[in-house]
């Protein structure tokens, strides 16, 4: 039987560094069903708490208020990892932020391997902003500033 993991491991760690493409899995606040979303907004405060912000506007809020038990699918070196837990309103509007952003964290319950047997992860995903790069730069910048303050 696999040993539970409740906290992140340095691989992990290492995972959550610089904007990584992850998803985000909740329950829908209307229909009961499993829910997916990307998101790159996200670092871990330390190895037990995640923590990160969405648009205002998102579904994704009325879910997590609602049904705070989610999960988030990282692409680790080699891997694939799902962490789970509950998600914690930090703020409904991050400060020094053009726009209206929502905070929250995730208090880990457990991690898991979630890579099917016999199989290695070739290559993380990877993405590219569509939009003027200075302008995403400053902005992440700005979120992630204000997420750290929060």
């Amino acid at each position: 039987m696999t040993e539970l993991v409740t906290v992140l491991t340095d691989e992990l760690l290492s995972g959550l560094e610089r904007e990584p493409f992850v998803l985000l899995h909740t329950i829908d606040a209307d229909s009961g069903f499993p829910t997916s979303s990307v998101i790159s907004w996200i670092y871990a405060v330390n190895r037990s708490t995640l923590r990160f912000a969405i648009d205002g506007r998102s579904r994704l809020t009325v879910n997590m208020t609602s049904k705070v038990d989610v999960s988030v699918t990282v692409f680790a070196p080699g891997t694939v990892q799902t962490i789970y837990g509950t998600a914690r309103l930090v703020t409904e509007a991050l400060e020094d932020v053009p726009f209206k952003l929502v905070c929250f964290d995730i208090d880990i319950t457990s991690v898991r391997d979630a890579m099917f047997y016999g199989a290695r992860l070739s290559a993380r995903p990877e993405y590219e902003k569509t939009y003027d790069k200075r302008a995403a730069d400053k902005l992440d910048g700005q979120v992630f500033a204000a997420m750290k303050k929060a």
